[in-house]
This record gives C-alpha cells, structure tokens and sequence, in this order.
C-alpha cells in the first residue's frame, strides 16, 4: 500500500431514476477530484436508491448487466479522470428476476477490476423472504496500485466473519457502500469494529434522502483507519467525505499518541481456542423471526 487520498461521495439518489442518478454521480465526482481523491466510493444502490418499490421482475427491467447501462458512464470518468471508482448497484442476473446487490470496483483504465454481489442482504430485500435481492456468494480481494481491496455492502458489515475473510486475503482497505435503515450507533459501531478488529481502513458510505419504499437515509459517511481512529466523517447532506489512508496506519497505539503498537489482532488469534465455524443462530429471539424455526 502507498499513501493516497479516498472519498466518499455522499449522494441521494432519485427513486428509481437511473439516468438522473448516473448525472447527479457525474455531477458530484469533481468535488472529489478537488481534495485529490484516487479512491471514490459512492453509496449502495447509487442507480435507484435501496427500496425500488418494485417485484423483481420490474427491477430487472430496470437496471442491466455489469457492464451495461448502469455503469458505462462511470466507467469512462474513471478512464478520463484516471481514478478507481467504487459504483454501486442493482444488476441484472441471468435470468429474468434475478437481481443482486452489487458493488463495482472500476480501474483508472475504465475496465472492471471486479464485481461484488452483496452476501448478506438484509432479511426486507432478500428474494427467498419475499424481497428482491439474490444473494452472492463470494468475498474477494484486489490489487490495485494503491492497496489491496475488498468490498462489502452495508448489512454486511453486521458480520465480523466476512470481513475477517477478507483481511486474511491480504485486504488493506475494505469500502462499505451503504443505505442503512438503522441508527449512526450502529453504523458507527459497526464500521469502527470491522477496521478495528482487523486493522483495516473502512470507508462507509453512506446514503443520504429518501427512496420509493418510505426510508431516509442519514449519511454521516465515515472513514476510519486500522488502528481505530476516525479520519473523517460527513454530516446528513449531500458532500464529499475525504482522508488521506497511509501505509503506517498501526504505527501507534492511537492517533496523536507516540507509543508504539506492539500488537496485531490477526497475527495474535489463538486459533487453537476456536471451535470451526458453524450454522448457529442468537440465543435472544428477534421480534420477528422471518427465517422460520422454533
């Protein structure tokens, strides 16, 4: 990893207006390119906003292929402005329905690095519960000339595991484009945990405004660094959150202090106190249990 500087474009999307979004996008990246951005994330389903209010089958209709519609536009600013762009949307599966949640990492050439489909979608969007989300089924990492990256999409930075997967590829910089529908507590606790637990940097970005099911969004996009310290964090507005990531993160114990870090949360595991991994589920029931089961 080098130094460089990310940013996470906060932008309220338009209710399922994709060419609208794609210029409000277009629109906003020059704000990033002012502080001198390399990196620019953008908020999960940056095309239509999270809550389509439509069956699967007009979401489809919708949205396209990767690549397609939904991101050749933003494929050609990363190519004109020579910077990785993280875009977020709805694509196309193969067959008619099936969508998933996805998360693009675009080169500096123009080219797709990779394609994420989110692996968690949250219980609403999830197909088999009624939604529209087909879930994916990969974590991968890649190598860019600035870090080494992975990608994950709002719920799921609910699970440290994935994360962890990732870290343990070899990730540096984990970006998180998001339209959480719960509280910054959590938002907060989550995206600290996930770069604290693995000493990673995240950029969350977050979703400001509302979409076609009724929810709002309350940005506060926030990057935080491996050692757990907060480098930036936005308000509840359309704007550019930015922080300057570098490669002696763990250094120090903390920011602004001079002791020197001794530890590394991955190369400490005892993994002899591990049991492996297995399908469980919490001993405190939710309200509503949508998965079936006593």
């Amino acid at each position: 990893m080098r130094e460089f500087t990310a940013a996470g474009v906060q932008i309220a999307p338009e209710p399922c207006d994709v060419y609208a979004n794609i210029e409000k996008a277009l629109r906003a990246l020059p704000g990033a390119l002012e502080v001198g951005a390399e990196l620019v994330v953008f908020p999960e389903t940056a095309t239509t906003g999270f809550d389509p209010g439509l069956s699967k089958e007009e979401l489809w209709d919708l949205v396209d292929f990767i690549p397609g519609k939904t991101t050749e536009k933003i494929q050609r600013a990363a190519e004109k402005d020579e910077i990785y762009i993280v875009w977020a949307t709805y694509e196309r599966g193969s067959t008619r329905g099936v969508v998933y949640n996805s998360a693009v990492l675009i080169g500096r050439n123009g080219d797709i690095i990779g394609t994420y489909r989110k692996t968690h979608p949250f219980p609403g969007e999830l197909v088999e519960l009624g939604g529209w989300t087909t879930p994916g089924d990969r974590a991968d990492v890649y190598e860019t000339d600035l870090c080494t990256l992975g990608m994950i999409i709002c719920y799921d930075g609910d699970f440290p595991d994935l994360s962890t997967t990732l870290a343990l590829k070899g990730a540096e910089v984990i970006v998180r484009p998001t339209a959480l529908l719960r509280t910054y507590e959590h938002w907060w606790a989550t995206n600290f945990a996930r770069a604290y637990d693995n000493h990673v940097y995240v950029i969350g970005v977050n979703a400001v405004g509302g979409d076609r099911g009724g929810n709002y969004y309350f940005g506060h996009s926030m990057i935080i660094a491996p050692n757990g310290w907060k480098l930036a964090q936005g308000r509840c507005a359309e704007e550019v959150v930015y922080a300057t990531l570098k490669e002696d993160a763990l250094k120090y114990v903390y920011g602004g202090m001079t002791t020197l870090q001794s530890f590394d949360h991955l190369e400490d595991r005892n993994l002899k106190a591990y049991d492996v991994m297995k399908a469980g589920r919490s001993r405190f029931k939710p309200g509503r249990h949508v998965r079936g089961g006593a």
